[in-house]
């Protein structure tokens, strides 16, 4: 299809997305979203269309969740272009990412707008702008809901935003921690323990985040609980954190955390090191 063909088709489908029939904003949006998903030229097209992104997020308002999803995962596919991620991460569009995450009736919508949070994130310029916004503590309060389709995107989200130290703050004064901890408990996932470790380990890279793990009650025990599981991704998270825990200490300390981590990872037991696990 010919740009000049392409930009016919964009204009129209805007136009028919915007009144009509739910069956014709549907219609018009799956064309948009099918000619985005994979075209970098598209989605420029599309992002230069007067009034297309305003119109998007509108949409994302719509009674009908087929509207909702598709005019977020046009949205999405936009982010996909380096270019356009700043552009697209304005305090109208961050604020209402923050209120469909939080909205517990349509998990697909949340999935999608985390998804979208990720993307815009990956441009650390952004990052800071979704810690003004409220986004961190939008993230935490719905992991901490009940379990649901968006969980993985909901951490994934978090995993990116917490990369900014700002945000880490934000993060741990907002009960990050227990949440996270909570989660390898109560969640049969591995993936989503995998990747709440995984945002541990981001939380303890700044002091914040570290002083949260040592004040928590048998910290080293419960991290060498996960060494003992299969999830290799699990171990390595577990593994990082302790690696933390024991810089504060002494280097004897240190000695012995690597060796206790040696021998849970191998799934043997060592006098020493259960010992070592006592003192915390």
């Amino acid at each position: 299809m010919s740009t000049a063909r392409t930009r016919d088709t964009i204009s129209e489908c805007i136009s028919q997305a915007q009144s009509g029939s739910n069956e014709a904003k549907e219609r018009a949006l799956q064309t948009l979203a099918k000619i985005t998903k994979v075209s970098p030229l598209n989605r420029s097209l599309l992002a230069q269309a007067d009034g297309a992104i305003p119109a998007f997020l509108r949409l994302t308002e719509s009674n009908s969740p087929v509207v909702r999803a598709l005019s977020l995962s046009i949205l999405f596919n936009l982010s996909l272009n380096p270019d356009l991620k700043r552009p697209l991460a304005d305090m109208e569009t961050i604020n209402r990412l923050n209120s469909i995450i939080l909205s517990p009736s349509s998990p697909e919508s949340s999935r999608l707008a985390a998804s979208l949070v990720c993307s815009l994130a990956m441009l650390d310029k952004n990052k800071a702008k979704f810690g003004v916004a409220g986004t961190v503590q939008a993230l935490i309060k719905a992991i901490s809901g009940p379990n649901s389709a968006a969980s993985h995107h909901l951490l994934s989200s978090l995993a990116e935003l917490v990369q900014f130290h700002g945000n880490c703050t934000l993060a741990v004064r907002s009960g990050a921690v227990p949440m996270l901890l909570g989660l390898l408990v109560s969640t049969d996932g591995e993936d989503l323990a995998g990747t709440s470790l995984a945002i541990l380990g981001l939380l303890a890279r700044f002091n914040e985040g570290l002083n949260a793990l040592i004040r928590t009650d048998k910290i080293v025990v419960s991290m060498t609980d996960v060494l003992k599981g299969r999830c290799m991704l699990s171990k390595e998270g577990a593994a990082e954190i302790l690696v933390r825990l024991f810089d504060e200490r002494s280097a004897r300390a240190r000695e012995k955390a690597g060796f206790l981590m040696r021998k849970m990872m191998e799934g043997d037991t060592y006098a020493d090191g259960n010992q070592l696990l006592l003192q915390w």
